[in-house]
């Protein structure tokens, strides 16, 4: 008889499916209620893990069910690298499951341990890849005003915290349920564990608004965000820099002068050597001086040495001033530098989609106009990164610019997951933000998480919009940032592993020996 291969148990099933539930809360998929239910499912094959083997199989099995469709946009940087990313990030859930405790203590412990799973997610390796989120998924639901309170991570212990207490609001309650029937209630861990989180959710968010400013009493400021439009699914060294110009001029044309106060172009609009005293800036100049208002325009210049290049945001005044500029702090592993790039070219990688590296900013994330206005700028993938915004609005941001390029990538995956990172970053920091991209998606996103003007991908079109400047307004969020919520995950994490351990050991210590009766305690 010829071996065959053990078929998945009904609870790896269940893990599978409670990861593939997550994904469909993401979008461009998008129902948000599905990632409850999924953390919910996933629980309920997690608490018959009988050993530390098959609770790091269900978390792996987890992980990767909601991560390898959520992360599918990497595939067009390196399909090698997508496989590891996915993979190794599904890991980090496997051990969040392992450590976690067991029993009763285990509704508290285990949405502590996977929230920071997701915070070494987001810083590691690589600097972090903050896609694919329990946050983003959430953007467009009811439950997003938390992150004014905690940023993405504290919403993503929300959806664990309250996925997990559904599956019981306990572990035992299952059980009991049936011994009881459907009237059963939950023991005290998972009720006060879902209370804690519906207080987070309806109490905390009416205090952390904003503090400690008052909003400008300055006239909105009406702003032109310009998507040129163009094929999707092109690389850079397929694309013509100079038709992506033409584009963006061809659109900006359609500007009436005196219309708007300010023209943002998305990212890598313009390619050059040299950026300062070029044909390209003398162009933006002319434009600028036509409309009557600054243009922030993207940039990408060669290094002196023209091994590398910078990628950058300036901000071009109607005299023809270069008035501020911003280099990307945050570069994209695999898009705009290559890691291990020896190793995967000797794996057989395509490393020449990326032959140079991008060298990373050092200066603030922060744009200047003239008349005093400053905008926090986050360009690109530094808007999944909640402290880019962050570092913006504390150096006097108003105002949260997002230029980025999307076009690299078929399907719209990732375009759609940064729509919805964006509206986590304004109700966060309780500002505007501008995100425009070559060839989509370009919108407006108002402090509530509103989407406005959004555009079709590889549509030329101009969006324009008048817009509320706050100054001195800083959320709670915009002021502790992530560390003190990690802290408090490791304290939630460890006290629920001493508890469960205290309870493991009173127990035994009340086991009935050989011939006794026990007592009741």
């Amino acid at each position: 008889m010829p071996h065959r291969l053990p078929l998945p148990s009904r609870h790896a099933l269940q893990a599978i499916l409670g990861g593939l539930l997550v994904a469909a809360a993401l979008p461009p998929w998008g129902f948000w209620p599905l990632a409850f239910v999924g953390v919910a499912v996933y629980e309920g094959a997690a608490q018959h893990a009988i050993d530390g083997r098959q609770r790091l199989a269900r978390g792996w099995l987890f992980g990767a069910a909601w991560l390898f469709p959520g992360m599918v946009w990497m595939w067009f940087l390196t399909a090698p690298g997508y496989i590891l990313a996915a993979s190794m990030f599904a890991g980090f859930h496997a051990v969040a499951a392992w450590v976690s405790p067991r029993g009763a203590w285990r509704v508290i412990g285990r949405p502590a341990a996977h929230t920071l799973a997701e915070a070494l997610r987001f810083c590691f390796p690589f600097g972090g890849v903050p896609l694919a989120s329990l946050a983003i998924g959430q953007a467009a639901g009811p439950f997003a005003d938390v992150v004014r309170v905690g940023g993405a991570l504290l919403l993503t212990w929300f959806v664990f915290q309250v996925g997990f207490a559904l599956a019981g609001p306990s572990p035992v309650v299952p059980a009991l349920a049936r011994k009881r029937g459907v009237t059963a209630k939950g023991e005290w861990h998972g009720v006060l564990a879902f209370l804690a989180a519906m207080i987070v959710w309806l109490v905390l968010p009416m205090l952390a608004n904003g503090t400690h400013g008052s909003r400008y009493s300055w006239v909105p400021i009406r702003i032109a965000a310009v998507q040129g439009g163009g094929p999707q699914g092109t690389h850079a060294t397929e694309t013509s820099a100079e038709d992506v110009l033409q584009r963006h001029l061809a659109a900006s044309a359609s500007i009436q002068p005196g219309s708007v106060d300010l023209v943002v172009w998305p990212e890598n609009v313009i390619d050059v050597d040299r950026f300062e005293g070029s044909r390209e800036e003398q162009l933006v100049a002319a434009e600028a001086k036509r409309v009557g208002a600054p243009f922030a325009v993207g940039i990408t210049e060669d290094t002196p040495d023209g091994a590398r290049f910078l990628n950058a945001q300036v901000v071009v005044t109607p005299e023809g001033e270069i008035y501020s500029r911003y280099e990307k702090v945050r570069r994209v592993p695999f898009g705009e530098y290559m890691p291990l790039r020896g190793l995967l070219h000797a794996l057989g990688a395509p490393t020449d989609l990326v032959p140079r590296d991008a060298v990373a900013g050092t200066g603030p994330a922060v744009l200047a106009i003239p008349g005093g206005v400053r905008m926090a700028t986050v360009i690109s993938w530094e808007v999944f990164f909640g402290g880019r915004a962050n570092e913006g609005v504390e150096a006097g941001g108003s105002f949260i610019i997002n230029p980025t390029n999307g076009s690299s990538y078929t399907w719209t995956v990732l375009q759609s997951q940064q729509v919805a990172s964006s509206r986590l970053r304004a109700i966060e920091q309780n500002r505007w933000v501008v995100q425009v991209s070559p060839t989509g998606f370009s919108a407006f996103i108002s402090p509530s998480g509103e989407v406005f003007d959004r555009t079709s991908v590889s549509e030329q079109k101009v969006i324009t919009r008048s817009i509320e400047l706050h100054g001195g307004i800083r959320t709670w969020y915009s002021h502790t940032g992530n560390l003190p919520w990690v802290a408090l995950m490791g304290i939630l994490l460890a006290a629920s592993l001493w508890l469960s351990r205290e309870k493991h050991f009173y127990v035994k210590a009340v086991e009935p020996g050989p011939g006794e009766t026990g007592a009741e305690s």
